[in-house]
């Protein structure tokens, strides 16, 4: 059965216009300024019931709000949705997503309520939506999204859309109770400075790091291909996977003054595989990335922690705290699907990263995640197998991810990979699923890859 749903992609065009979040200066949500009075004089003036004309030919103005701070009110419209929105000043602008900003989404044929959106932080990507409860006017529901992904889905809460026009927004968020996330849209930057400090000095030595196929450095500090332990040539370097080892060497490398040696890291992790991938272990090595990952995990666990914290359980990131997302195929239209929770052995959609890294910077602050990104063969960048040979799902790349905040609350995540850093955006274009034109001219929907994720944690000083 398909349980996904596709729907026209319900976000104001000048929300998608904003490429770049400015520096967030957000406050507790109890302390976000009040604007329902202001919104108490638009209703009045026929703001949020008057026709879609009436509504687009009113004038915008500023605001200063009784508890403090300045909000521009204007309209907007785009194909057959007409909004009005109170974007609350960041520094010196009024960008439609800034902490404590609302708005109203309008069918422009009917003029019916599609939503009332507000933004707690300053991040396009996160926001709290009311939409209407079919059948009953006293109720709404009410979602949380986060990057896309549905942290809470259509919770019931017992006021109208029109009680909902005038009402605070602490009032509302009250009411849902512990049903509300509050932790989500509440990060302490100061809970992630081990993670930025770890960040700047891994960044000091990338300049004396180059890729290398296969390459490593040994326990003796040697670079070396890791297939054979060899040694490479005097200017070597490292691979995916030895570079994730160079970054693990130099977090155990203060505490037990060495380095890990190969084998033990390519040798199988706990219970994976099957009868069907057997026979290929030696000649194809499908769960190479697998293995690695979790080597390095367990061993960071075991001696930073203590032995019983190098299990599978502690070591790798196995749910998620939500269950739905939005897959964006285009800027006008976007599918909701239902998210898979972990596969065992494969990880996580690529689809649902980025706000999986989110929750878990706010649940667990403090680790690095090894992502071992996989898929079968086939599947680009995988060639296909040769005639003859069964496509296997292959653990082709290893990369550490670093979701954290900076010293004004934004989020971030920094990506290191093959000795060197790169991009969320560009690590995510690769591997996530996207359309691509083929001879025919038609579009081939590409699937996602997956990538399972081990916790790493971050402390004290690095010295690879």
């Amino acid at each position: 059965m398909d349980l996904s749903v596709r729907f026209r992609l319900m976000v104001p065009v000048l929300f998608l216009a904003v490429l770049v979040s400015l520096p967030a200066v957000d406050s507790a949500l109890r302390f976000i300024p009040d604007d329902s009075s202001l919104r108490l004089e638009l209703r009045d003036e026929h703001w949020f019931d008057g026709s879609a004309d009436a509504v687009l030919q009113k004038k915008p103005f500023k605001r200063t709000l009784l508890g403090g701070g300045r909000v521009e009110v204007s309209s907007g419209c785009r194909d057959d949705q007409f909004w009005v929105v109170i974007a609350r000043e960041l520094q010196g602008s009024f960008p439609e997503w800034s902490q404590g900003s609302w708005s109203l989404v309008r069918n422009r044929t009917t003029g019916d309520i599609e939503y009332i959106r507000v933004f707690l932080r300053s991040d396009k990507y996160l926001y709290v939506q009311f939409r209407p409860f079919t059948g009953a006017e006293d109720k709404c529901f009410m979602d949380v999204v986060a990057y896309d992904a549905y942290i809470v889905s259509g919770l019931i809460l017992p006021f109208s859309m029109k009680r909902l026009l005038v009402l605070p927004v602490e009032d509302v968020l009250k009411a849902a109770g512990t049903r509300f996330p509050r932790r989500y849209f509440e990060p302490n930057p100061d809970h992630y400075q081990d993670i930025r400090t770890f960040i700047k000095n891994v960044r000091e030595h990338l300049p004396k790091l180059h890729f290398a196929d296969d390459g490593g450095i040994d326990e003796q500090g040697r670079y070396v291909y890791i297939a054979s332990q060899k040694p490479q040539p005097v200017d070597g370097g490292l691979n995916c996977s030895g570079f994730a080892k160079w970054l693990v060497d130099g977090i155990l490398r203060p505490v037990t003054g060495t380095r890990l040696t190969i084998p033990p890291l390519k040798a199988p992790f706990g219970t994976r595989g099957s009868s069907f991938t057997n026979p290929y272990e030696a000649s194809r090595d499908p769960f190479f990335g697998l293995d690695w990952t979790r080597n390095l995990a367990a061993t960071v666990m075991r001696t930073l922690r203590s032995p019983e914290f190098g299990v599978l359980s502690e070591i790798e990131v196995q749910s998620t705290p939500f269950n739905r997302i939005i897959v964006r195929r285009s800027d006008k239209e976007a599918v909701v699907e239902n998210y898979p929770n972990f596969i065992q052995d494969v990880g996580f959609s690529f689809e649902g990263l980025q706000p999986l890294l989110y929750t878990l910077a706010i649940d667990e602050p403090g680790y690095l995640y090894l992502a071992s990104v996989n898929a079968k063969e086939g599947d680009p960048p995988l060639a296909h197998p040769p005639a003859g040979r069964p496509p296997l799902r292959m653990h082709f790349h290893v990369a550490a991810l670093l979701p954290y905040f900076d010293e004004k609350g934004n989020f971030c995540v920094t990506v290191f990979e093959s000795a060197a850093e790169t991009s969320f955006a560009s690590f995510k274009r690769v591997h996530q699923g996207r359309y691509v034109k083929q001879r025919s001219g038609q579009d081939l929907w590409i699937p996602p890859h997956f990538v399972n994720l081990v916790r790493i944690p971050i402390e004290g000083m690095f010295r690879p």
